[in-house]
């Protein structure tokens, strides 16, 4: 089917209207009439000889095959806007609303985050900070920055760095309930543990030889690290946290680290965004620049 100018103005309205979820704001959106907007979906409906809406006289609902054509068009719209800001903005400052996802995770990623706003004045920041899993594309997020391994073939992603994890108490804690020398004593202990928000599954701590678990049931268990980290430094008990998140507390004295060797888990900082042919440049300086300046810190930390 051969594309013409008004199939992607079909398209545009189609997506505002998926979005949200009327015909009326669809159009406000455009600057067109709710009946401009109705009159566009249905031929891109005749089009591809499939319905893409319900609808009632009070309101539309996406149909299955909508649901699937919807995705599709966002990556086509975000090939035209990036395709357009290629080539007006190539030799332009960087600049617009750039939202972003990060890890609760202060001491590493915020102050490259603060260093990068300092660089770009330009680009309004949009941060989500949160540990749970987001949708990059049906979200709308220009970056993320995760740890594990990326699995959206829709997302290209690079590598930040490498990181270990540690247990890690308060001094306070220790002198009151001892200190562990091997794993199996951490089942006489009081465990911080982190549980996926997704799941409710714990985060796994390593394990004795023969596959046993080394801590008993946890504590206290939050979706988020911060919290964990802060409760380790209250003495309330012990945590298995990224180095980068413990590294400050250890070296001022207010966390101690615990059973060095014993820790194996490492991991690994992505940074993940939209993947494109023509990454706007806001997103293309972000990358970049984040990419240069955690890498950094984590060899740092090394």
């Amino acid at each position: 089917m051969r594309i013409q100018v008004e199939s992607i103005a079909a398209i545009q309205a189609f997506v505002l209207a998926a979005e949200k979820r009327s015909f009326k704001l669809a159009g406000q959106a455009m600057g067109l009439t709710p009946s401009a907007i109705g009159k566009a979906i249905q031929k891109l409906e005749e089009q591809l000889s499939v319905q893409l809406f319900h609808r009632s006289t009070r309101s539309i609902a996406i149909t299955e095959q909508g649901t699937l054509f919807l995705d599709r068009c966002r990556r086509i719209l975000s090939e035209i806007e990036a395709a357009q800001a290629e080539v007006s903005n190539a030799h332009a400052a960087p600049q617009g609303r750039l939202k972003i996802g990060l890890p609760v995770e202060p001491t590493l990623l915020l102050p490259t985050i603060t260093a990068f706003n300092e660089a770009y004045p330009n680009i309004q920041l949009d941060l989500d900070v949160n540990d749970r899993f987001v949708d990059v594309i049906d979200e709308g997020f220009d970056a993320v920055i995760r740890s594990g391994e990326p699995t959206d073939s829709r997302l290209r992603h690079r590598k930040l760095g490498d990181f270990e994890w540690s247990f890690v108490a308060s001094p306070a804690y220790v002198e009151r309930s001892g200190r562990p020398k091997s794993l199996s004593d951490l089942a006489g202990h009081a465990c911080l543990r982190q549980r996926l928000a997704e799941t409710g599954r714990l985060i796994p701590w390593p394990t004795l030889a023969g596959g046993e678990a080394a801590s008993r049931d946890a504590t206290i268990t939050a979706t988020m690290m911060e919290p964990l980290l802060e409760l380790a430094i209250r003495g309330r008990g012990i945590a298995y946290l990224p180095e980068f998140a413990t590294r400050s507390s250890v070296k001022d004295g207010r966390l101690i680290e615990l059973l060095k060797g014993a820790a194996t888990k490492d991991g690994a900082l992505h940074i993940l965004w939209p993947a494109s042919l023509y990454p706007l440049p806001k997103v293309r300086v972000f990358v970049d620049f984040m990419s240069t300046h955690v890498a950094r810190h984590l060899r740092e930390m090394i």
